[in-house]
């Protein structure tokens, strides 16, 4: 196999990835709560009392986390090879858990409060994270679980050492910066597997670019992609699954299931006043309508290029 395909496949996630995940407990937790049920709800109920009412319990089995959705997810993106989860085990609530890590195989990082509802996991994930990352070099690709713009920081270690950083969050709670800051965003909501057990009704003529939670409108975020694609190779087709990528990077948080569509290609389909869509056995490619002229030829460059943006298109699971 050609190196550089290989390269593209490995950056995809796709091939030989090796996957390491740092899951902030109370932060999830918490925010799938308030998600659910309004803004510093989980605070306000306290539902880690041993004598919460008939009610909270109901509302606190409602924002159970599916870790099981989670781990999935991480584990499209190569062998999950480390996990762990940093909390105060000795709560109610994180003690119901014990069954769902031990079956998971989560490594359980105890936090006792430090202060107030702070224990510290931030800084401790932090840490353990770059020992690790120091430790064993097949780990490529970094998933924290949690929205604090605190772990800024630990994104952009996380790149300089080559690694590429997924991020999933829940609700509001979820920093905006922190966000920018993954090669990749997931909401928790929008997970296979959680996703699944909530109806999303998209009617005909809805207005795509209202459904996005956080980040860019969808054809203003494919119309940037379009042109940075266009300097790159020469030619009126784009690789779709290049395409994607490119859209990730501009904004992580892009996902077409959160759009209502089950794959990138019915997202492309949806937009035929911006784009032309041409899926066939060689894969799925696109025309931009608005390109008036041809971008300038980059002597030397074009051809590796091109295979960069076909190599996608190989990549399973993209579209």
């Amino acid at each position: 196999m050609d190196s550089r395909i290989q390269a593209v496949m490995t950056d995809a996630g796709t091939v030989n990835g090796q996957v390491a995940i740092y899951i902030d407990f109370d932060n999830i937790v918490i925010s799938r709560y308030d998600e659910l049920h309004g803004s510093k709800a989980f605070r306000n109920d306290i539902p880690s009392r041993n004598n919460s009412s008939p009610a909270v319990k109901q509302r606190l089995a409602d924002a159970r986390l599916n870790l099981d959705a989670i781990i999935d997810y991480a584990s499209s993106f190569g062998t999950v090879a480390i996990s762990r989860a940093y909390a105060n085990w000795a709560d109610p609530v994180n003690r119901s858990y014990a069954s769902a890590t031990m079956k998971r195989s989560v490594d359980l990082v105890q936090l006792f409060p430090m202060s107030g509802t702070k224990n510290g996991a931030d800084i401790r994930l932090a840490i353990d994270v770059i020992d690790d990352l120091s430790r064993y070099q097949g780990v490529t690709h970094v998933v924290v679980v949690a929205g604090d713009s605190d772990y800024v920081a630990l994104a952009q270690r996380c790149k300089r050492l080559g690694r590429r950083v997924i991020g999933v969050g829940a609700g509001k709670s979820v920093g905006k910066y922190w966000e920018l800051a993954c090669d990749e965003f997931r909401y928790y909501s929008l997970l296979p597997g959680v996703l699944d057990q909530v109806t999303v009704d998209i009617e005909a003529g809805d207005d795509l670019d209202s459904l996005i939670p956080l980040g860019e409108s969808p054809t203003a975020l494919l119309t940037r992609a379009l042109r940075l694609g266009y300097g790159k190779v020469d030619g009126d087709w784009l690789a779709a699954a290049g395409l994607k990528v490119q859209m990730q990077r501009l904004d992580p948080s892009f996902d077409e299931t959160a759009l209502g569509f089950r794959n990138f290609t019915g997202f492309l389909n949806s937009m035929p006043e911006v784009i032309d869509v041409n899926a066939g056995d060689s894969g799925t490619f696109v025309r931009w309508k608005s390109r008036t002229e041809s971008p300038p030829k980059r002597s030397g460059f074009e051809a590796e290029s091109t295979v960069e943006l076909r190599a996608d298109a190989a990549v399973p699971g993209l579209l």
